[in-house]
Parts: structure tokens; sequence; C-alpha cells
């Protein structure tokens, strides 16, 4: 059950967002999307400084606590940006979890093309695994070893580190902080580029993630939920529904919603926020 401070916590988020004048569930951010880059904040400096100073003193006191006790682990696709992906590890550890590690999936990896490589690697590294050599996709496979590799409780074991090291050598995953620890919940990080047949691929691998872990957030810039991005493709697939999506982790009070979106898929409830090309509006609400 969602507890009564987190639902005050909920609503403060929205009350702050409207109070910015961002509006980020009527149309704001989804009709300044530039043409150059992923940004929300229509190419004026000024404003975006405003809404990081604003959000840089308000998020941590919105999030906070709303992870205490999780753990985490970010995995990012290839076109995701360090300076999307920092901050909302910060925002992570301000909610109160434990980021145990960051890693990145390769483009061979998401690319359909290399599906029987990826696929060899993930049996040839898990064979003692059954939701490996139950599932009856390759993704599925992929997926299921992957997050075996890094999902669960306490110390990873030789079984996951083998499986990491596995994915390294092949080329499919490496590592910017390996965790140690295993985690409880995953994030899963996307760029603003189009999709291409990534999500054909992340589709399948993100269900099995999800599956293991406790929940699994897919989280992207304002661009990846228009046509052609990944969160967009996500939202569209078979998976929709399953995954948790947020499309605004190009502005600084987009990292809180994703936030507030971790730990609301966590209580196991669903939902896609942030633009309003979202399902769920702008904010998770109890």
């Amino acid at each position: 059950m969602i507890s009564f401070r987190y639902h005050l916590v909920s609503v403060a988020a929205v009350f702050v967002a409207l109070s910015l004048g961002l509006v980020l569930g009527s149309g704001y951010l989804a009709q300044s999307v530039s043409t150059a880059g992923g940004g929300g904040q229509d190419g004026d400096e000024g404003l975006t400084s405003f809404e990081d100073g604003f959000a840089a003193r308000t998020v941590p006191g919105l999030v906070d606590g709303t992870l205490e006790d999780r753990t985490v682990v970010v995995l990012t696709m290839p076109s995701a940006r360090a300076e999307e992906v920092d901050p909302l590890v910060e925002t992570l550890e301000a909610a109160g979890a434990t980021v145990t590690g960051r890693g990145a999936l390769s483009s061979t990896l998401v690319d359909p093309a290399n599906r029987q490589f990826a696929e060899s690697v993930a049996e040839e590294s898990a064979t003692d695994v059954e939701s490996v050599t139950a599932a009856g996709d390759a993704y599925t496979r992929v997926g299921a070893a992957l997050a075996r590799s890094v999902v669960g409780e306490g110390a990873r074991d030789d079984q996951a580190r083998t499986i990491s090291s596995a994915f390294v050598e092949g080329e499919l995953l490496s590592w910017e902080s390996e965790p140690s620890d295993a985690a409880d919940l995953v994030v899963v990080v996307a760029g603003p580029g189009r999709s291409g047949d990534a999500a054909s691929a992340l589709g399948p691998m993100l269900t099995a993630i999800d599956s293991a872990s406790t929940a699994t957030l897919l989280a992207g810039p304002s661009r990846s939920s228009l046509d052609g991005g990944l969160v967009a493709a996500i939202r569209d697939s078979d998976v929709a529904g399953e995954i948790s999506t947020v499309d605004v982790l190009d502005t600084a009070a987009g990292r809180g919603v994703a936030t507030l979106a971790l730990a609301r898929a966590a209580a196991d409830d669903n939902g896609d926020w942030g633009t309003d090309r979202s399902a769920d509006g702008a904010v998770p609400q109890s």
C-alpha cells in the first residue's frame, strides 16, 4: 500500500510542476522540442537555468526517502547521453537508493542482425540458469542472462560475474562501474536518436529483466517519445503496460519524475509519465 507520505510527495510534485509554469502534462514540453537537440526548453538558456536551479532546490525534497533501502542498476542504450544519466544517478541516490553499478549496452547487442551471436553468448554463459534455457525467444534469453548477472540480493555470485564477463568479452556490454552487489530495480536509459531495429531487441529483453527484478523503468529525453524514438516504440509494443516509461529525462524536473516513476513501479504500479504523449500524465500520482 502506498503510504500517506508518498501520496503527499506525488501531489507536491504535481503542484511544483504547475507552479513553475512548465505544465508538463498539458503540452509545453511536447510543443517545445527543438529539432536541433533533445531538450524541452525551446532554446531559451535563461529559462533552462531557472528550471535547473528551481529543480535543484526542490526535487531532492520531493524524492527524499521514496527509494530508501532500494538498490538500482543503471543500464544505458548506445545513444544515451552522460549529461542526462549522471544527474539521474544523483537523483536516485538523493531518493535513498544505492546505485550498484552503471553499464552500457552496445549497439552490437541491440542490433537484431547479431541476434544469434548475442543468444549464443547468453546460452553459453548461463547454461544452468532456468530462465535462460526455458525462454522461447532469443532476446528473452539474452535479457534473462543479463538479469541474472545484475539482479538479485546481496553480493553478486560467481554465475553473475561469469555472465557479465562473457557479455563484456563479446562486446555486448561495458561497465563504467561494475557492481559488486546485485540490484532489485533496473533503470534503462534511452537516448534521443531514432530506435531503428533496436526496439525489437529491447522489448523482449526488458520483459525478461522486469520478470527477474522488482521493477524496471525505461527513461529517455523528450525526443525519445516522438515517432521513431525508443520510448515511443516500447509504448507501442507488446510490452506496453508491463514496463514503466518516462520521456522527460532531458529536464532537471524530469529526473525527479523518473525517480518517482521507479518508486511507483516498485510498488507494482506501472505507467507512462512525462510529456503530453504520456498516457498517465506529467507526474505519478496516487
